[in-house]
């Protein structure tokens, strides 16, 4: 065999194994991106969803709101959805996107949008509960309107840091700061969740401004479920970190996952100084003493 044939044999093999790998992407893919009665399913007031497929639209009224939750728990990944928010007058409402342990000391990070009034802007908090401890909002506005149209928010979390996404732009990063003795959400795996709910009492001007029923139903949109994660099957729950816990084992641990790069930093560097209205960390009213992550930088 001449040095031709073995290169278009070379060249011929080197095409099937892309061609292969790029069919197991397209897989995996459909398997993260699988509808939503697949991942998921209604744990509060199921009368008040409606699936179709990978979307989803939960109401409220002034009855009950409604919630779901992912039928499996997750150790580290990213966890993406895509929300189009209540229409006009929201005023006291609240729609969540979190992940959640169980359990009284459990771990949290979390979405929550604060239904506004007409024609002012809406507020997502962020949050991140570590052994049953929360307390770690900030509040950004967005800039665009999230009622008009579907946008994607996710949640990525590895050993390193947690980051909140907004269409892929990062609006608040925590660090792992256990070397300086800060705790971090690490070994209870968390499951994936959505709500919607009234919150009057605080949600919206502090709690000054008060639900308008005659505008409910309030509708808000889910959709394009994506979860890349360590999966954990209900017997793995107990002991999580033997299937997720080994560093540089999945995408997300790897080194090249190390920090924010460059236009990232600058993203997030914008996000603070236009759409940042609220940080625990610079709040000394509420903290006698500041927590202790918010002493380093």
């Amino acid at each position: 065999m001449n040095w031709l044939s073995k290169s278009s044999m070379t060249m011929t093999m080197i095409l099937v194994l892309f061609i292969l790998a790029m069919l197991l992407l397209l897989f995996v893919h459909a398997v993260n991106s699988a509808n939503f009665s697949e991942i998921f399913q209604p744990n509060w007031a199921p009368d008040h969803i409606v699936i179709q497929g990978d979307q989803i639209s939960l109401s409220l009224d002034n009855t009950t709101g409604c919630g779901f939750e992912s039928k499996k728990k997750y150790l580290f990944g990213k966890a993406t959805t895509q929300l189009k928010l209540i229409k006009g007058n929201s005023a006291g409402t609240v729609i969540a996107f979190y992940m959640a342990s169980e359990g009284s000391n459990h771990d949290e990070l979390d979405f929550e949008f604060l239904g506004n009034v007409s024609g002012e802007p809406y507020l997502v908090q962020t949050n991140i509960y570590i052994n049953g401890s929360g307390n770690r909002e900030q509040r950004h506005s967005l800039w665009f309107d999230p009622t008009m149209d579907f946008h994607t928010y996710s949640f990525f979390w590895n050993h390193r840091s947690i980051l909140f996404l907004v269409d892929d732009i990062p609006i608040r990063e925590f660090s792992n700061k256990e070397k300086k003795g800060v705790p971090y959400p690490k070994n209870q795996p968390m499951g994936i969740h959505g709500s919607l709910w009234n919150a009057d009492d605080w949600a919206t001007q502090g709690g000054r401004v008060k639900t308008n029923w005659s505008y409910s139903p309030f509708i808000a949109n889910f959709q394009s479920f994506d979860i890349d994660a360590c999966e954990l099957s209900p017997d793995e729950v107990d002991n999580p970190l033997v299937k997720c816990g080994k560093l540089r084992q999945f995408w997300w641990d790897k080194p090249v996952m190390k920090g924010l790069k460059q236009q990232r930093k600058r993203q997030l560097n914008w996000v603070r100084k236009k759409f940042l209205v609220y940080d625990y960390c610079n709040d000394t009213a509420r903290f006698s003493e500041m927590p202790k992550e918010c002493l380093f930088v």
